[in-house]
């Protein structure tokens, strides 16, 4: 089979369904049938990078930039609208709320003190607590209220198995579900029969890898997964005049809602949502692709506001509005899907 193509009827027919899936699953009808019974909308996260291991029994593996930072900050906004949010994320890629305190941001051990030596009891330091306090609350309140399903995986493999699992069962939302596939998924796979079972040996040899492209679902997704979800993907490029091409592209390929365009050195403070006008604009003759702005006031855009998730008390996040303009969207969607 060396060569042939990777269709997602092929990958789903060759791959075995993780062993987790079965219970991830019952988590997940649930959460989509207790909050459909209260017509509140449903977004689907995808965040982080995925792994391609070089090995069955996985040593080394090919991975990417992408450390979540964009789909957990959306994940704030999106609950601060009012969604109920499924968060598919890498192990260990950053995490709604808990962002703010990496192991590399605000540490909290830098934040924590010990009252008395050799005491167990511990105390935030005086000038974090105003900062940590709000944090704290929203993430134990996004718990309590039920409105929170983290779910992760480390390889492309389980990451494209819970996509279809998960898009299948919001499809009883109809537009009230949102799928934002922030995750930045892998472009190549090794299949499984062309893995090493064990550990690759060093031997002071060249190491040849053939890679596969993956499979593009977003089409069957579209399709027939979730046929009348509002499905936002994203475009990231480093070459600016290739980006709004690509992203109508793939708006016209796969016929999905919207787009969202990144520069990749201008991401943290303006993007580019491409929506398509198909399903929704008058025969008018209407131009079948609307272009919205959405950029941080520059008065807002210095250092200290270009990566908010380096700091416990943000200024303004661009996923604020790249939220707050969806919802918008989502809700026009939600309109016209009723009338016709």
């Amino acid at each position: 089979m060396h060569g042939a193509v990777w269709t997602p009827e092929r990958f789903y027919a060759e791959y075995d369904v993780p062993e987790c899936m079965p219970r991830y699953r019952g988590q997940v009808q649930e959460f989509i049938s207790r909050h459909k019974a209260t017509g509140r909308k449903v977004v689907l996260i995808t965040s982080g990078g995925t792994t391609v291991p070089l090995e069955q029994n996985m040593v080394r593996y090919m991975d990417n930039f992408s450390a979540g930072t964009r789909g957990a900050a959306s994940a704030e906004y999106f609950l601060e609208a009012g969604y109920a949010v499924i968060f598919l994320s890498r192990q260990f890629s950053q995490f709604p709320y808990t962002r703010r305190y990496s192991h590399t941001t605000n540490p909290f051990f830098d934040i924590l003190q010990e009252s008395k030596p050799c005491s167990s009891d511990i105390k935030v330091l005086h000038d974090h607590a105003p900062m940590l306090q709000p944090v704290l609350h929203a993430y134990h309140q996004a718990l309590r209220s039920g409105l929170l399903l983290p779910i992760s995986f480390v390889t492309v493999v389980e990451y494209l198995f819970f996509l279809q699992m998960i898009s299948k069962e919001l499809a009883v939302l109809g537009p009230h579900a949102m799928l934002y596939l922030a995750a930045a998924v892998s472009d190549f796979f090794i299949p499984r029969d062309r893995m090493a079972m064990h550990k690759i040996q060093s031997n002071n040899e060249a190491l040849h890898v053939t890679l596969d492209p993956v499979p593009k679902v977003l089409s069957v997704l579209v399709q027939d997964w979730a046929p009348q979800a509002f499905v936002v993907s994203f475009k990231l490029e480093t070459d600016p005049a290739l980006l709004v091409p690509k992203a109508e592209k793939s708006l016209q390929r796969y016929g999905h809602q919207l787009v969202i365009a990144n520069d990749l050195h201008k991401r943290k403070i303006e993007v580019l949502l491409i929506e398509s006008t198909v399903r929704t604009a008058s025969q008018d003759g209407s131009p079948p692709f609307r272009h919205t702005w959405v950029r941080i006031p520059a008065e807002e855009s210095g250092a200290e506001h270009r990566d908010a998730a380096h700091s416990a008390e943000p200024g303004h996040e661009i996923e604020h509005d790249i939220v707050a303009a969806l919802n918008r969207m989502q809700n026009t969607w939600i309109e016209c899907t009723a009338t016709q």
